[in-house]
């Protein structure tokens, strides 16, 4: 078991996040709160409400747990390949593994990747719909939020819900991200091949092309289940109670109609391609210091 792909993972995830989360800030409200009418319209009363610091809420938190997320799903897809084809990363350009082999690995990331990002995600979702303004805490009589940071958030749903709460929203996570990282990996594999000549190690401009397409295709196949995750996740805050995941399906279908579950696709392929670009290239770079 090769641990240069988790330190690869680790950083590129890093790099990744920090493009991104901004964007992935407007797309959790859109997809929670009813409040904002259009994309523009939440960039909007959220600057103007909470400042440019309203759009990295929750952001601190992920930073160091998230790109733990991303070194697992990395290592675990890398391994599981290595399991499947016994063929180091190093000599995959000569000996690449099967589509298929390549998108079982990704399924299996995608699973691993699941369950460790279940409490992570949960917390960064909560903080980023709290609409107050950074600093509100410390002035009397101003409006107060219900979590004061991660630790704080963390530790109020241990304390509410025990350890079962740190997970809600976890069976949509991991139907979300199982057959979406298989796609994920495999749509980078697809588009490494046929942009790079036989036998050859793709270029960084094929890498960061393939690596863009392979998060936008991911996020336009997540985004339906990534709508009801993040409702089952404020399931109780914004006074909604769902029974499961198939509960908040027929219900967001019934009330808002088919079209709910597109909430955020724009935004997940306008934040997918640049943040997957960056996240490959950086994870390719990085492999080839540490291998």
């Amino acid at each position: 078991m090769s641990g240069a792909e988790f330190a690869a993972g680790w950083l590129s995830g890093a790099a990744g996040l920090a493009l991104g989360h901004p964007i992935d800030t407007v797309k959790v409200r859109l997809q929670t709160q009813a409040r904002y009418g259009n994309v523009l319209d939440c960039v909007v009363r959220t600057y103007r409400e909470e400042t440019i610091l309203g759009f990295f809420k929750g952001m601190s938190f992920p930073l160091l747990s998230v790109a733990m997320v991303n070194s697992v799903a990395f290592g675990a897809y890398s391994n599981a390949l290595l399991y499947l084809c016994d063929t180091h990363h190093r000599d995959r350009s000569a000996n690449p593994p099967s589509y298929a082999h390549v998108y079982a690995a990704g399924c299996f990331s995608g699973l691993v990747q699941a369950v460790v990002l279940a409490p992570v995600d949960l917390v960064k979702v909560r903080l980023q719909n709290q609409t107050h303004p950074y600093g509100s805490r410390d002035r009397p009589g101003g409006p107060q939020p219900q979590y004061r940071g991660p630790v704080h958030c963390a530790a109020s749903l241990l304390r509410e819900e025990g350890p079962r709460g740190l997970f809600r929203g976890a069976a949509a996570l991991v139907l979300r991200d199982t057959p979406t990282m298989g796609m994920y990996f495999l749509t980078y594999a697809v588009f490494c091949r046929a942009l790079t000549a036989e036998a050859q190690e793709p270029g960084s401009a094929t890498v960061l092309l393939a690596g863009g397409c392979a998060g936008t295709v991911s996020w336009a196949l997540a985004t339906p289940m990534d709508v009801v995750k993040a409702r089952l996740q404020m399931d109780g805050v914004k006074r909604v109670a769902y029974r499961g995941v198939l509960d908040c399906i027929l219900a967001s279908a019934r009330q808002e109609g088919p079209r709910v579950f597109l909430k955020g696709l724009a935004l997940n392929s306008l934040r997918a391609f640049p943040v997957n670009a960056i996240t490959f290239l950086s994870y390719e770079t990085l492999l080839k210091v540490l291998c």
